[in-house]
């Protein structure tokens, strides 16, 4: 029922091929590169089919928002070409099935009002996403499978799990009479404001990334702000890449807070992954090795305090190795709260 909105004359006379050039896990040139993207466009095989590790990249780095890793998702699954063992994509595919969930109560929602607040399946993101940033929205949210937003399947190159569930997940919400969402995580915002109008699935409210909502919040919140005067580096998960246009607000939020993003080389376009989705395959141990080494060390010597992290799987993965090498990991949220004095971090945190 839904085809992915994908020009190939857009890559056929791209000027830079930037896609897969910008690559950080393949190395190719601009000519390759095109020859490249036009076979997949083809329905031809190619070994991007085989090597790609689907950090997301190649969303951002095409200047035409053609959705070069959407098709290498779908055209992946055409050819059966796994990304990860089949018995553990499997699990996850069973893991968030919808049916007899309502039966199980295993979602959640509050008096749910017109503008209200995803938290997906990050249930442990409702502890945190407290005090005054979210008092609008305290009570008015949607938690659980039945409003888990998909995204997650284009690491399993199962982009035929996320056309048929996805549009149950936005009739879900939109029959609770929301009208704006703010979603909690990268993932839920790419997937409807991105994923969706990619292969034409309507989103009858407006997706409210939250960062921006807390920006807004901390804006009107200003004359409470205390200067954390912290240098921090950021670890920009991959769903990030769904939607590069809020990255802004990352720096935006930390200048308003106090603290300095420190310059580094793995940030922003060349940001790297956290890692775990590398490790599903050979030689995968060692690709997520090597980039959280590279990336941690990095961090280390830009001179940063802190790791500030957007997504609890970045979070999870990573805090343990940061912390390690004496770089302080925290949630975006925890440190805005910090500025506002509401939170304070526990020793040796």
């Amino acid at each position: 029922m839904y085809r992915l909105e994908f020009d190939e004359s857009l890559c056929t006379t791209c000027p830079t091929s930037d896609c897969l050039v910008k690559c950080q896990y393949l190395a190719m040139d601009r000519d390759r590169a095109r020859g490249e993207m036009i076979k997949i466009a083809r329905g031809e095989d190619s070994p991007v089919l085989h090597d790609c590790v689907t950090c997301y990249a190649c969303e951002e780095y095409c200047q035409h928002g053609n959705h070069p890793f959407y098709l290498i998702s779908e055209r992946r699954e055409e050819r059966g070409i796994p990304t990860s063992p089949r018995p553990t994509m499997n699990q996850f595919i069973r893991m968030f099935e919808f049916e007899d969930r309502e039966a199980q109560g295993q979602y959640q929602t509050g008096p749910v009002k017109d503008r209200a607040i995803s938290f997906c399946i990050l249930h442990e993101m409702r502890d945190a996403a407290q005090g005054r940033l979210f008092d609008d929205l305290r009570s008015s949210f949607v938690a659980g499978v039945q409003f888990f937003c998909q995204a997650m399947y284009l690491h399993f190159a199962r982009p035929s799990i996320m056309k048929e569930r996805l549009p149950r997940v936005i009739d879900n919400i939109a029959s609770l009479g929301v009208k704006e969402l703010v979603c909690i995580h990268d993932e839920c915002y790419g997937s409807f404001s991105s994923l969706a109008p990619a292969w034409g699935i309507k989103v009858p409210f407006t997706p409210i990334h939250y960062l921006e909502y807390m920006y807004e919040k901390l804006t009107d919140l200003k004359a409470h702000i205390k200067p954390v005067n912290l240098k921090v580096a950021f670890q920009r998960p991959c769903s990030s890449r769904l939607s590069p246009d809020k990255y802004r607000f990352v720096g935006k939020i930390l200048d308003l807070i106090g603290a300095e993003l420190v310059e580094r080389t793995y940030q922003e376009e060349n940001s790297l992954c956290c890692g775990p989705m590398f490790r599903m395959n050979d030689p995968g141990l060692e690709l997520c090795d090597d980039v959280q080494t590279r990336n941690v060390d990095d961090m280390v010597a830009s001179g940063a305090e802190y790791c500030v992290f957007n997504c609890p799987a970045c979070q999870m993965f990573l805090s343990e190795k940061v912390a390690k090498k004496g770089v302080k990991p925290i949630h975006m949220i925890e440190l805005c709260r910090m500025a506002l004095g509401e939170k304070q971090l526990a020793e040796g945190q």
